[in-house]
């Protein structure tokens, strides 16, 4: 039996019956949509997300909040982005994609699509190496000799 926090979508053809939509499917379309933008690193998740991507399952409904008042489907994006993109012009951009996903996957009336910042996240130095011999960076080698 279809819980009554699903969504209906007007059928083309009423006769044929109805067609619902659980929240879930809808909070997985945006974050794919969100997550595909140049610039975002990752969707804000919980502890138990984190928990369960280190076991190799994937949350793809993370950083999502959704509301459907009216006959408007809203959104709240929750994101971290990569160090050096313009924030407004990614921001823009998830909005773009993720209003523009939800129309054509699901044919829904799209209100608001609201995007949180909520990081900046560095791209990792790979040419720095942890040195367990160095551990404090001083200009010593193996040896115990000054460089």
């Amino acid at each position: 039996m279809a819980e009554e926090s699903n969504i209906v979508i007007k059928a083309k053809h009423p006769d044929l019956g109805k067609i619902e939509i659980a929240p879930q499917v809808l909070e997985i379309i945006a974050s794919i949509a969100a997550v595909q933008v140049k610039g975002v690193k990752r969707m804000r998740g919980s502890f138990a997300n984190g928990v369960n991507e280190l076991f190799g399952r994937k949350e793809f409904g993370k950083g999502i909040k959704l509301s459907f008042n009216q006959n408007k489907l809203s959104a709240d994006i929750y994101v971290f982005l990569n160090y050096g993109v313009s924030v407004p012009k990614v921001a823009l951009e998830i909005q773009d994609q993720v209003k523009q996903q939800l129309l054509f996957m699901t044919e829904l009336d799209v209100g608001e699509i609201n995007v949180h910042v909520e990081g900046v996240i560095p791209k990792k130095d790979s040419t720095s190496k942890f040195n367990s011999n160095n551990l404090f960076n001083n200009d010593v080698n193996d040896k115990g000799e000054h460089k």
